[in-house]
C-alpha cells in the first residue's frame, strides 16, 4: 500500500534460510504482483531458479508454496536490475 501511495521498493527475496522465499504465492505474491503491474510498476522474483523473471509468470506447484519478491516503480527495480547486471546476470527489459 505505502509503495504504491509513496514510491520505494518492497524486497523479500530468497535467501539461504528460505531459497524459494517466504511469501505465499497464490496469497500474496501474485495478488500484489498483479496490483502493482496494473498501477504500472514491476513485480519480479529476483534472481529465482537461476533467472530473473515475472511474479506473475510464475507457476505454482502447491497451495501454500512461496515466492520471492521485488516490487515497486520501474526506476526502483531498476537499481536492483542494475545489481544483477553488474554481477552478469541475464535481466528483462524494463
Amino acid at each position: 500500500h505505502r509503495t504504491l501511495l509513496y514510491g520505494g521498493i518492497y524486497i523479500y527475496p530468497a535467501d539461504n534460510k528460505s531459497p524459494k522465499g517466504k511469501l505465499r504465492c497464490l496469497y500474496e505474491g501474485i495478488p500484489m504482483a498483479l496490483i502493482i503491474e496494473q498501477a504500472g510498476g514491476i513485480a519480479s522474483t529476483g534472481l529465482f531458479n537461476g533467472k530473473v523473471g515475472r511474479v506473475i509468470e510464475l507457476t505454482p506447484d502447491a497451495i501454500h508454496c512461496k515466492c520471492p519478491i521485488i516490487m515497486g516503480g520501474p526506476r526502483d527495480v531498476g537499481v536492483v536490475y542494475d545489481c544483477y547486471k553488474k554481477h552478469g546476470v541475464e535481466v528483462p527489459e524494463l
